[in-house]
């Protein structure tokens, strides 16, 4: 765990009793704050009884009594209308944070000498591979290495700074919101695409949310900027504009003849030293090839836990942050290849025959399920659940590559709409669409792929996607495939 100094003997309220408020609470209190706990529900606050904490009723405290509010990053601070706690807060002058900024203010407390380096990751997919890969290159290498954030563990629950030499942090939106302070060494921005646009007022609010992962970032730090987007490319303008440190990552440059993998050795000696620093200025994987200003570091076709371009993007992303902590062209490489992967994500979990059952639960939205589709020629798609804004429109014209669709959850109607003429069955359940997408997989012979990518949120049908994930694997193995 993280203590968090700063409010010694001061009452500090906290709001949500879930993973982050909870070890929030304990962080506080390690570091000498007097935190004060509450939640609408009643597990919560007996968890926190449990723990030896004092919970209050916040809607009858004496706000003027705390030196912050840390709000559960669930809760809403702007939209569609601000929590009450926020309200409470803002109108006793009290500042509201959130996990990550105290954990940024623990590590700021610490001398230099001795303070761990952080990486943090964001942006609307991929974040989640990018912030694994990251931490797995980096342990490949030797670095003792702490990885969670909004994946696994939740920041404040990390090891304490004394047993870490990175961390490797996966942040939200709703995370960035709440902070003021933060600053990593490495900041990453992976891609922006409509999302939680509700919780940020529409797409301007939510890109402002990730702009605050740089906003008071110094030229001494590295921002890696995916510039496949044009709000990618808007960032990036900010940051030059303020005389930053900025590498941009992309995968969409026009295909070139690719060579063979360049030995540091042999790099122009006017390039030599920047290129032995991680200090870049592009970062190209197009075509799966690893190019670094115009050096071909790897042939990314061989990593495969790395299938496809979103994979390629998340590989730039990992070898530049590695490399600008100090880990070696070689080093970086080595762990790219050796990545095991991520569950959920474009995770092969099973084979019947020449049928491979590929989960890609992890993709919420379109733009996720953009990546899965055009990795493959073509695929029985299983899509559906509670759908986001625009639906699958803008995937039609990936529509081509779908043999079928299988059709899932509540957004099923209106996916069978928007798919027109392309082949699909409303199933309904995931045990009946992988059934049937199983046996059509089979019929048509030859090498085929069962894809779950369901350009959805699960939770009309399960918890998390997680849930529905193994909903997935566990209906792939009673179709008769083998793990």
């Amino acid at each position: 765990m993280i203590a968090v100094p700063g409010f010694e003997g001061r009452r500090v309220a906290v709001f949500g009793l879930g993973r982050s408020g909870i070890t929030a609470a304990r962080a506080l209190h390690a570091g000498g704050a007097i935190p004060i706990l509450w939640d609408d529900g009643v597990s919560g606050r007996m968890q926190a009884e449990a723990e030896g904490f004092l919970v209050e009723d916040l809607t009858t405290a004496d706000w003027s009594s705390f030196a912050a509010l840390v709000l559960s990053p669930g809760a809403p601070l702007t939209h569609p209308k601000p929590h009450w706690t926020v309200d409470r807060a803002q109108a006793a002058d009290v500042p509201v944070i959130g996990d990550v900024e105290l954990f940024a203010r623990a590590l700021d407390r610490l001398p230099d000498a001795v303070r761990p380096k952080v990486i943090a990751i964001t942006g609307t997919n991929g974040k989640s591979t990018t912030t694994a890969l990251i931490g797995w290159v980096l342990k490949q290498a030797g670095l003792k290495t702490a990885i969670g954030g909004n994946i696994g563990i939740g920041v404040l629950a990390l090891p304490a700074p004394a047993e870490v030499e990175v961390y490797v942090i996966e942040v939200s939106s709703y995370q960035l919101d709440l902070t003021t302070s933060f600053a990593p060494d490495v900041a990453i921005l992976t891609n922006v695409s409509p999302d939680h646009l509700d919780r940020h007022g529409g797409m301007e609010g939510y890109v402002a949310a990730k702009r605050r992962l740089f906003q008071t970032m110094t030229p001494d730090k590295v921002a890696l900027i995916g510039v496949d987007d044009d709000w990618g490319w808007a960032v990036v303008g900010d940051l030059n504009a303020r005389r930053l440190r900025v590498s941009t990552i992309t995968t969409r440059t026009p295909d070139g003849e690719t060579r063979a993998r360049v030995p540091l050795a042999d790099i122009d000696p006017d390039s030599a030293p920047a290129f032995d620093q991680g200090r870049f200025i592009i970062v190209d994987a197009t075509a799966g090839f690893l190019t670094v200003d115009g050096v071909h570091v790897a042939d990314l076709s061989v990593a495969r836990s790395l299938p496809g371009r979103h994979n390629a993007q998340n590989a730039a992303f990992a070898y530049a942050a590695a490399r600008a902590v100090g880990v070696s062209d070689d080093a970086a490489v080595e762990g790219l290849m050796s990545f095991p992967g991520l569950a959920h994500r474009m995770e092969t979990v099973g084979h019947l025959g020449s049928v491979r059952f590929v989960n890609d639960s992890k993709a919420t939205n379109a733009d996720a399920a953009r990546q899965a589709l055009a990795s493959y020629p073509t695929s029985f798609w299983i899509a559906g659940g509670r759908a986001k804004a625009g639906g699958i429109a803008e995937l039609a014209d990936l529509f081509p590559r779908v043999t079928r669709a299988y059709l899932i959850g509540e957004s099923a109607q209106d996916f069978a709409a928007a798919l027109g003429e392309t082949p699909h069955v409303v199933c309904g359940t995931m045990e009946a669409a992988v059934a049937a997408a199983a046996a059509a997989a089979q019929a048509a012979g030859g090498e085929q792929v069962v894809l779950l990518s369901p350009a959805c949120a699960s939770f009309d049908q399960y918890p998390d996607f997680e849930a529905r994930g193994e909903a997935f694997r566990a209906a792939a193995l009673a179709a008769g495939a083998s793990a």
